[in-house]
């Protein structure tokens, strides 16, 4: 599994609006300069953020986007899945597994597992906790049921 620009860029957006001043508006320009990111793809990033809702944005001079919800409520995984899709270590777990072998395949259950505890970890960190450095060291145990 790779996260691809658009998904970094993504969360680096993400954040630089919460480390503004509350339920103010960023000008897109504001954050590409800040972020040095061009707007041409940031104004592709938003879109997809503003369709998942986790963008509002506002028009006119003071306009820009602001956060939907506080910080704290957005995870890493939702905001990855907004412009990405949802993450999946292997194409045979993206969407439907339509693999002929998959009823036989032996390596399966292993991808499974390792994108149950892929997705629990990005579900486990917030914007909050990236804007306040707070990604750590997870101990393996929380991934296990």
């Amino acid at each position: 599994m790779k996260i691809s620009t658009k998904g970094r860029y993504a969360l680096r957006l993400m954040a630089d609006i919460a480390q503004q001043e509350a339920n103010a508006c960023v000008a897109l320009c504001d954050i590409s300069q800040r972020q040095e990111i061009s707007m041409k793809y940031l104004e592709r990033i938003v879109s997809s953020l503003n369709k998942a809702g986790l963008l509002k944005s506002i028009r006119g001079k003071n306009g820009g986007y602001m956060l939907v919800k506080p910080a704290k409520d957005y995870t890493v995984k939702e905001i990855l899945d907004a412009v990405e899709g949802p993450v999946a270590c292997v194409s045979c777990l993206e969407g439907e597994n339509t693999c002929p072998r998959r009823q036989e395949c032996l390596t399966l259950p292993l991808y499974q597992q390792l994108n149950i505890h892929i997705n629990a970890f990005l579900s486990a960190y917030t914007l909050e906790d990236l804007i306040n450095h707070q990604i750590k060291n997870v101990p393996f145990d929380i991934f296990m049921d």
